[in-house]
């Protein structure tokens, strides 16, 4: 009995040994993980809103935190929510907690302020989509590309219902002008639609990226023409699903602009209440914000082909999409048939188009 009680003790100490020896590793390796990643500095980001556009929480969230996460280096990703007071909080406090690179999309000019901080901490700076004074490098979509495409597709509606450009009554619909893209679009919107044949636009409204107001906004410039509105420049998707519903309140389509390859944006497209949109919603633009960012934080110099306002631009292409190339998102894995093809019409028309 005392001899099997002793093999009983035996037994269960050397499973502690065992059990505690396998914890000091763990806990090793833990540490050694936990001290490399500190080792190779923290990644802040900073995102604009949740409103204008799904893009930010959807596709900008999850690929800078798990590329970033995925190469060994602790990020901390946060979303000021449209609040310009909210951004200079984050970025005060990602700067008091240690960053060695910052990427940040700018909010209305928030952050100008959140940038020089940084640099005057010797910390590198990547503005993220839009464009900012004082930052390293400047990484985001071809902006005058994207314009020019969006007012080359609503020339190729106009050709394709057989009207002149030159006697068609043309809306701007455009972004928040504190958004220095905004500018980029607007010029490549008119560069395209004055080959076209555009003389001038009929009206402009007020630039903004809330939706509700650019519906509200166009709805005055709708009143004002007195219903003479034979297309729309817009300049996102957000907006021109706001657009599209005023022109649906009085039974009016006329080619229609639109960016981002947003859900809805699609929907339109399909329905033919949108000529295109510009494919600025798949990943392509933080997958190489996060290539940029972890070149320089290993010490390299990332490669540029010109510079915008004397900053380094690396930018990406945009691509445009119309109805018949919807699919092409769905093969990709950008999209889900599900997210698009939601009601009886919609769904004749994802059929219509392959779209499954």
């Amino acid at each position: 009995m005392q001899r099997n009680l002793s093999a009983k003790i035996l037994a269960l100490t050397l499973t502690s040994l065992v059990i505690l020896t396998g914890c000091s590793k763990a806990t090793s390796e833990s540490a050694d993980s936990t001290a490399s990643a500190e080792k190779k500095g923290r990644v802040c980001a900073i995102l604009p809103d949740s409103s204008t556009s799904p893009i930010w929480e959807n596709v900008h969230r999850p690929t800078l935190t798990d590329g970033f996460t995925n190469a060994g280096y602790p990020v901390d990703v946060q979303n000021a929510l449209g609040d310009t007071n909210k951004y200079a909080t984050i970025g005060a406090q990602q700067l008091a907690s240690g960053c060695a690179i910052m990427l940040l999309v700018d909010l209305e000019g928030a952050a100008i302020q959140v940038a020089a901080n940084a640099k005057a901490q010797g910390i590198p700076v990547i503005a993220l989509d839009r464009p900012l004074v004082g930052t390293d490098y400047f990484v985001s979509y071809n902006n005058y590309r994207i314009g020019f495409l969006q007012g080359q597709s609503i020339v190729d509606a106009a050709k394709e219902q057989g009207k002149d450009l030159a006697t068609m009554n043309v809306v701007y619909v455009s972004g928040d002008p504190t958004d220095g893209t905004v500018k980029y679009l607007y010029q490549g919107a008119t560069d395209a639609l004055t080959a076209g044949g555009l003389v001038k636009p009929a009206g402009e409204t007020q630039g903004t990226w809330d939706g509700a107001k650019a519906g509200t906004y166009f709805e005055q410039m709708y009143t004002k023409l007195k219903g003479k509105v034979d297309a729309v420049w817009v300049a996102n998707d957000t907006n021109a699903a706001a657009v599209i519903t005023i022109l649906d309140k009085y039974g009016k389509k006329v080619p229609v602009s639109g960016q981002d390859a947003t859900d809805a944006g699609l929907q339109n497209v399909l329905l033919g209440k949108q000529s295109a949109t510009i494919n600025t919603g798949g990943n392509f633009e933080p997958v190489l914000a996060v290539k940029v960012a972890i070149e320089i934080l290993e010490g390299k110099v990332p490669a540029y082909t010109e510079k915008q306002d004397g900053i380094p631009f690396i930018m990406v292409e945009p691509q445009v999409v119309h109805a018949d190339t919807v699919k092409d998102l769905i093969a990709s894995g950008q999209v889900k048939v599900e997210a698009l093809c939601t009601t009886d019409e919609l769904k004749a028309a994802c059929e219509k188009y392959g779209v499954k």
